[in-house]
């Protein structure tokens, strides 16, 4: 799945007309409110080893199929992992919230006025086929992503009025407004494509020939919606700088697809691949602790904290239906969902309920609006729901014994207000057209879940339905809005800004393929991501997404599910890895590293002693 400035970041002395800037004015990084850990001086990452050794391979799990190298255009499900051929600008630092330091870019320097930024290009950047990186193909590369790339980046690069060429290796990006906090953030996590390749090859049709990228691996063998391997490219021209040092240790990065969980769940303890993070509940509470290779210590399970906001997993409704724009009836079928008996019962009560798009983190509106609050929303009195004001988002409880009848009773009240009668056991609208809804799934192991929440629908009268498609349908089926409920998730940043608005805003509601399948169009909304982007300070930045956060919840575009604050991982224990675990991120990829004496003992069918 691609997820910020002011000051006490250097800025830089950039005239309007793209002359040079003072070379004191360049910084190694950047972030959204000024505060860098990371010196110009520092070596690498604290939460990495250096000494890392490089070597032997990794074997990762795809579920169903791929068919496209090319993860930057709307059409083709691309391979899992393709990024690591790719490199950007600038590579974030997972131990802080949103800072950035140099990698394809050696330096960058913002101008005063904040009304453009400049990165100077490392001469010894390269890609894999040993053409040199130049400012040429960082333009190219902007230019194609809005005119043929994925529509989101036409919003996300909106506020870029001009880029340009200064010389070989510097370039400079002018934007439209001085405004927009994360627009220099998100231009420095550009990845850099190959304008000589793609000058000979479409960009925007699907592919399965691998490109050349600037990134640590290269593509080694593909088999199309099978298989797919990566290998370390051989003297990696950025392998020594302070951002990657320690880091993407693997030789070979194996990634192979299964047709769905279940069958992956059994393969990882076939040594089929070497490591899952486990995303079923039910599946971590009973289905580990028998297995023999984890009571013989060949198969490590831990569970590691997870510092970042959760965000929100959701069934959201296509607001785009007729039938789900009535804010009673969405609160009706948030009622008929009993997440008590589901954790308790499904769940072995590992998880809590979502209140939140940005659950898991202090930017989650979990107490009553302040006064600085109050204040922005002020504008909105009339035209957001009135607990916005007064009241914290609660999901509907129950006590969990599977009996959700007082729920279920006032969600058929709300059904009467909002028009909707029953006739023959179905709940109809004035014409009498019943009330169906199908959600939209991918794969099988979602339906234990949907199952017994369909079952109390139907027993308010609504006649819901599950629909399992194959993931190439169930894209095309979401790029074209063809769907009632679909579950989606979004993962919040430290520092929520323009994504929002192609999570939430109307600009996105009707653009095909784009990461507001809701179809959330509302001019409140829109404000408040506006007053997101434009925040000084984190302070008023907090401010700013509670407010939003109490928007979106009380609007019910969606029936919360859940969230966890941890990663339950398992791996065959061949690896090693830091002392310290990334702050913001899992690290197991780019920071793990295999060890070969230990793989040499799984192999014998004996438990590694831990490495000293």
């Amino acid at each position: 799945m691609i997820r910020r400035l002011v000051t006490g970041f250097i800025l830089a002395t950039i005239l309007t007309s793209g002359a040079q800037a003072n070379d004191a004015s360049k910084s190694h990084g950047l972030s959204a409110f000024g505060d860098l850990k990371y010196s110009r001086d520092f070596k690498h990452f604290d939460y990495v080893n250096p000494d890392a050794p490089k070597g032997g391979t990794i074997r990762l799990a795809g579920i169903d199929s791929f068919d496209s190298l090319n993860p930057y255009i709307l059409k083709g499900v691309p391979a899992a992992g393709i990024g690591l051929i790719h490199a950007t600008l600038m590579a974030r630092a997972n131990d802080e919230p949103d800072a950035l330091y140099g990698l394809i870019a050696e330096n960058v320097s913002v101008a005063p006025d904040k009304s453009s930024i400049t990165f100077d290009l490392r001469r010894s950047a390269k890609f894999s086929d040993g053409t040199p990186i130049t400012s040429d193909d960082v333009v190219f590369t902007f230019q194609t992503l809005i005119k043929k790339g994925h529509p989101q980046y036409r919003f996300i690069f909106a506020g870029v009025s001009d880029v340009k060429a200064l010389d070989k290796n510097r370039v400079i990006f002018t934007f439209k407004t001085a405004n927009n906090r994360d627009l220099p953030l998100q231009i420095a996590g550009l990845p850099v494509l190959s304008k000589r390749y793609y000058e000979k090859v479409d960009f925007d049709k699907t592919t399965m020939t691998p490109p050349p990228g600037a990134g640590p691996y290269r593509v080694a063998k593909v088999e199309p919606g099978r298989s797919i391997v990566y290998e370390r490219v051989k003297n990696y021209w950025a392998d020594q700088l302070p951002v990657l040092r320690g880091r993407y240790n693997f030789n070979k990065v194996r990634f192979d697809y299964f047709r769905d969980r279940d069958i992956a769940f059994q393969a990882f303890f076939s040594k089929s691949y070497d490591f899952r993070e486990e995303f079923t509940s039910r599946s971590w509470a009973t289905q580990y602790d028998n297995k023999l290779p984890i009571k013989d210590g060949r198969i490590v399970r831990a569970t590691l904290p997870d510092a970042t906001p959760s965000g929100v997993q959701a069934f959201f409704f296509n607001m785009r239906r007729e039938k789900f724009k009535d804010r009673r009836v969405r609160a009706a079928l948030d009622l008929a969902f009993d997440f008590e008996w589901t954790n308790k019962t499904l769940f072995y009560g590992l998880y809590d309920r979502t209140n939140s798009m940005f659950a898991n983190s202090a930017l989650a509106a979990e107490k009553p609006p302040t006064a600085d609050e109050i204040k922005l929303l002020e504008p909105l009195k009339g035209k957001v729901p009135e607990e916005v004001f007064s009241k914290v988002y609660q999901s509907p409880k129950t006590d969990g014994s599977g009996r959700n009848r007082s729920n279920l009773r006032k969600a058929a009240r709300l059904l009467r207000k909002a028009g909707w009668k029953i006739a023959n056991n179905e709940l109809v609208d004035k014409s009498g057209k019943p009330l169906t809804i199908e959600f939209l799934l991918f794969e099988s192991s979602f339906q234990r879940i949907i199952s017994p929440y369909v079952r109390n629908l139907k027993r308010i009268g609504i006649n819901a339905r599950i629909r399992i498609v194959d993931v190439a349908n169930f894209q095309h089926r979401m790029q074209q809005y063809d769907f009632d409920v679909v579950v989606q998730r979004y993962v919040q940043t430290n520092t929520p800004g323009i994504e929002q608005k192609t999570y939430f805003s109307s600009q996105m509601a009707n653009v095909p393929g784009s990461r507001n399948p809701a179809g959330i169009k509302n001019p409140a909304v829109d404000y408040l991501i506006d007053k997101v982007i434009k925040a000084k300070s984190r302070k008023n930045l907090v401010t700013a997404v509670h407010a939003l956060d109490r928007v979106l919840m009380w609007n019910r575009y969606m029936v919360p599910q859940w969230y966890k604050g941890v990663h339950n991982i398992a791996y065959w224990n061949k690896f090693d890895r830091p002392k310290t675990k990334p702050k913001f991120d899992l690290g197991m990829l780019d920071t793990w590293w295999y060890n070969a004496q230990k793989a040499a003992m799984i192999d014998a069918g004996k438990a590694p002693t831990e490495s000293k």
